[in-house]
């Protein structure tokens, strides 16, 4: 699909907004944890398996959803996505056994797998060229709903109980009506191209070869691995981790939550700009290997020592991602979905697969350790040494 001349910023303001509906929704989840583990008796390691099952679910359709809409595009499919969200989320309120646990959350993850692709694929759409802009508009929006989420829950979860949840779910709809001008938007372009005869799909050359493609998409793989694997063991763990280090209280605990994802939400906004001026290479060599000093110290920081070196972590750390995806658009420029869905995708099953480890290591050993090593994994940033520097050429 062609890109508009102008950047439709009223567009990527709504694709954001549906971002952030999206992305708090589904942050409820993990907010939702202590509750669980309080309630059914959960261990660390059962915990894990809860976002392994969301994990998956969001991430092995992504990249499905992302090849299925650049064939076959469809103006619907978000509000369709929101809607999987609300159900998942109203069965998680009320769910009495882990089974019934595990359903709901992919459902929750089935949502998040339609929106994640088909969003970024319109926030490319929209961009009028400036991708990076573009992809931190619409990221920062999923970053501002996960830092949102937590304090939604410490004000009205984690006093009344989990069947509030069920309340908040009904900020879906709100989701769906911001939803509805992008609709309209898409609907309109497409007939527009149909009216022109045009193909829905341009075919454009790759900038590099069929194997530094491919080379090149394996280092970006690993940088995501890095990247979110130790953001599993951060926000799936790190409110237990501040109650049994520190003592604080749940609602505490989620309050510094808050902070965290408060400082990946500014970062993911200097990520993409950023990555417009000076190329996504040095950005995600700066945002990667750059929180290893702060990963390596906050197991040995007290506790405002930790919320600062968190706050830092988050910062550098999410300006990463919009970097990694524009660049990986950039590698395969007539897969937009696919590629938005691969990343998304991959994103979302190492957290799930992390989580469920980092959990079991957690019940084997105590909290503490898990977070001794993860506080290496960082260092992995060294391997964007052999990225391609494509935007040179």
């Amino acid at each position: 699909m062609t890109n508009n001349s102008k950047t439709s910023y009223g567009i990527l303001i709504a694709l954001s907004m549906s971002h952030l509906f999206n992305d708090m929704l589904q942050s409820l989840i993990t907010s939702d944890y202590p509750l669980l583990k309080e309630d059914m008796g959960l261990t660390f390691a059962e915990i894990g398996l809860v976002t392994l099952f969301y994990q998956i679910a969001a991430s092995v359709f992504q990249p499905v959803m992302g090849l299925l809409l650049d064939k076959k595009p469809n103006p619907y499919f978000l509000p369709i996505g929101m809607g999987f969200t609300f159900v998942g989320l109203t069965l998680l309120a009320y769910a009495g056994h882990l089974p019934i646990v595990f359903l709901s959350v992919v459902l929750v993850g089935i949502g998040s797998s339609i929106l994640h692709p088909e969003a970024s694929r319109l926030t490319s759409m929209a961009s009028g060229g400036k991708r990076g802009l573009a992809q931190s508009v619409f990221q920062v929006g999923g970053n501002t709903g996960s830092a949102i989420g937590p304090l939604l829950a410490a004000m009205f979860i984690a006093p009344y109980g989990r069947e509030n949840t069920a309340l908040l779910a009904l900020i879906a709809f709100v989701g769906m009506a911001v939803m509805s001008p992008v609709c309209r938007w898409y609907r309109r372009v497409l007939k527009e191209h149909r009216k022109r005869g045009a193909q829905p799909i341009v075919v454009q050359e790759m900038p590099l070869s069929k194997k530094k493609t491919i080379f090149a998409i394996g280092i970006l793989l690993v940088l995501i691995f890095s990247k979110y694997m130790y953001m599993a063991s951060l926000t799936s763990y790190y409110t237990f981790y501040l109650i049994e280090k520190f003592g604080v209280s749940i609602e505490t605990s989620q309050i510094l939550l808050f902070v965290f994802l408060a400082a990946t939400a500014i970062g993911t906004c200097i990520g993409g700009p950023v990555g417009d001026r000076i190329g996504r290479k040095y950005v995600i060599w700066a945002s990667i290997l750059g929180t290893a000093p702060f990963a390596l110290l906050m197991p040995y920081a007290p506790l405002v020592g930790t919320v600062v070196l968190s706050f830092m972590v988050g910062l550098i750390l999410s300006s990463a991602f919009p970097a990694i995806v524009i660049y990986a658009q950039i590698l395969l420029p007539n897969h937009i979905g696919l590629v938005s869905g691969l990343f998304f995708g991959f994103a979302f099953g190492i957290a799930g697969v992390s989580s469920a480890l980092l959990g079991h290591f957690a019940d084997i050993y105590d909290i503490f350790t898990v977070y001794n090593i993860c506080a290496y994994i960082p260092l992995l940033g060294l391997i964007t040494y052999f990225l391609p520097d494509i935007e040179k050429k």
